[in-house]
């Protein structure tokens, strides 16, 4: 059943944003065209209805009906009042006369000093356009004109029957001056000028996919893969060379016969061989890291599958949020099997709290952090504040899909009766851990932990947070797919390096020790997220600012729990390998 959901998904996904016709036209016929939004350029999350500023109306506003997705992007579609008929020219008509009152005239001036942009769609096409400019004053006034765009032109590409381009521009020359609070009159024009081209309707969309694949940005990352490759590599031939030497010597030293050792203590990890495999404090909550964890991690490849198949194309945002939604629906099934069935193998006895630890525990900061972040856009009167509809079809998608995939799978978890592998027996006393030098405490083995994996990453995340919280494209999932392997790897190789030195010096909580040393990244990329917001973005307001930051301590505490399970499930085979390859009595 998941697998026929998966399939609808990807058929929902790939037409997303599709209008009903085939996109085919005669001279003369009704071209769809929706104006979408306006907002500051610099504030992406900052958007709001085109009709908010007192552009000309239609006769009749029709709102565009859109998929979740779209209205999870903040788009709101209205038929525009400009008429793009097919291979209609058009020069200078007057779209409508309006007398601005004082107010209205404040209203674009706030837009202008802000650098509104407005967003438009043309037969599923992307367009966007300043509403004004600031003209600095030249001479030793301070005061500054601020003109608004009072004429359109659109530039259209067509192929046949089939419209490819579309651009447009402003023209200075037809500007109004709006410094000054009084009324203006002011006619709004716009012109049409079509032109043949030889692009199929096919590759009308790659141009919007140009710019992150062009060869100066390819270079840069390629030069950060082959980066990582190479910490990569020495990592792991130097972890490799390292433990294998050293747990060579120490299974050649664990092996000598035992009349040897009488008169020598046993030191190192072999020393807590009746500890280390103690079940952890908290056992509710270690299990419900590994399920949310084990889930995001599938979230994670499932979404990388799509976006691989050419799903996410450019401008088609929607369908990467209704992905999103959709398949972190279906997968709950996966967290609530691997918490059920691992927290029964760490012998916990309250499944059910288990499981709603489990279902809250990545759902629930995010949930009181949408809660806020909607009230912030219903108080600002943005887009980003989603209808009563769209929060009512999510809660649907909670309580009717992931709620009963989620038990099920804790269900199955708790009846597969798997018991816990350890190859040695647990002692009934713990033995006390020695005094430890301070660079082997948490915090900085998180350090050290952390530091490695997003060095290896931090390159592809500008551009990342560049087209998420900026106006950049990124459509090379393919090098994001290989970074997002090259992290994967590095994570479980630093965790199990600190895992052994955690062992070697005879502390054996290393269960949580090893999900925070994964974890770390996490913590990382929020760092990042404060050196972006200030260094690298011209973001500002408060509207703005509690949503980048909201929305990315989300991110970035679910990092944190996909590569801690990574970190643990890694650390876990490597200790039971170690100890399987010696004697335990």
């Amino acid at each position: 059943m998941e697998v026929a959901l998966f399939l609808l998904l990807l058929a929902c996904c790939s037409t997303v944003g599709a209008d009903e016709s085939d996109h085919r036209y005669k001279e003369g016929d009704h071209v769809p065209l929706y104006v979408n939004k306006v907002g500051p350029f610099h504030n992406p999350s900052e958007t709001y209805r085109y009709y908010d500023l007192p552009f000309c109306l239609p006769e009749h506003v029709i709102e565009k009906k859109e998929a979740l997705g779209e209205v999870l992007n903040g788009d709101r579609l209205v038929d525009a009042p400009y008429e793009l008929n097919f291979l209609k020219d058009k020069q200078s008509v007057s779209l409508c006369k309006k007398t601005l009152s004082t107010k209205q005239v404040a209203k674009f001036r706030h837009a202008v000093a802000k650098d509104y942009y407005f967003e438009m769609y043309y037969d599923d096409l992307p367009l966007w356009g300043f509403v004004g400019k600031i003209e600095k004053d030249k001479t030793e006034s301070s005061d500054d004109k601020y003109l608004l765009f009072r004429h359109i032109h659109f530039d259209i590409q067509y192929n046949h029957d089939r419209v490819i381009e579309i651009n447009v521009q402003t023209d200075p020359a037809f500007s109004v001056d709006i410094s000054e609070d009084k009324e203006l009159d002011v006619e709004f024009l716009y012109s049409v000028h079509w032109n043949k081209t030889d692009i199929t309707y096919a590759e009308r969309m790659a141009k919007y996919s140009k710019t992150s694949s062009m060869p100066q940005h390819l270079e840069i990352h390629w030069f950060s893969i082959v980066n990582s490759c190479i910490t990569v590599l020495l990592l792991t031939g130097f972890l490799a060379t390292i433990l294998m030497r050293v747990l060579k010597n120490d299974f050649v030293k664990y092996s000598v016969d035992e009349e040897s050792l009488d008169d020598k203590e046993e030191t190192g990890w072999k020393y807590i061989h009746g500890d280390v495999f103690r079940f952890p404090k908290h056992k509710s909550l270690f299990s419900a890291i590994v399920g949310s964890g084990t889930q995001l991690f599938a979230l994670t490849i499932f979404i990388f599958l799509l976006a691989l198949v050419g799903v996410f194309y450019p401008y088609n945002r929607g369908a990467l949020f209704t992905a999103l939604v959709v398949i972190y629906a279906l997968t709950s099934g996966i967290a609530g099997y691997t918490a059920s069935s691992f927290y029964v193998q760490l012998e916990g006895t309250n499944w059910v709290r288990n499981l709603l630890l489990t279902s809250c525990l990545f759902c629930g900061p995010l949930f009181l952090t949408f809660c806020f972040l909607n009230t912030v856009a219903i108080i600002y009167n943005a887009t980003a504040a989603l209808p009563f509809g769209t929060i009512l079809v999510i809660l649907l998608i909670w309580t009717l899909v992931t709620s009963p995939l989620l038990v099920l799978g804790g269900i199955a978890g708790k009846n597969s009766k798997s018991e816990f592998q350890a190859p040695c027996r647990t002692t009934k006393h713990p033995r006390e851990i020695p005094e430890l030098a301070w660079y082997r405490g948490t915090i900085p083995q998180m350090a050290m932990a952390g530091f490695l994996p997003f060095s290896a990453i931090y390159v592809e995340l500008y551009y990342i947070f560049a087209s998420v919280w900026g106006h950049r494209i990124y459509t090379i999932y393919s090098i994001l797919f290989i970074v997002f392997i090259i992290l994967i790897i590095v994570t479980a190789f630093i965790t199990i390096a600190l895992t052994y030195f955690q062992l070697a010096a005879e502390d054996h909580q290393w269960w949580w020790r090893s999900v925070l040393c994964g974890g770390s990244t996490g913590v990382f990329i929020f760092f990042y997220c404060i050196y972006y917001y200030h260094a690298r973005s011209g973001m500002s307001g408060f509207m703005q600012t509690s949503f980048f930051f909201g929305y990315m301590t989300c991110v970035c505490y679910g990092f944190f729990l996909m590569l801690g399970t990574v970190g643990f499930r890694a650390s876990l085979l490597f200790v039971r390998h170690i100890y399987r390859s010696i004697k335990c009595e």
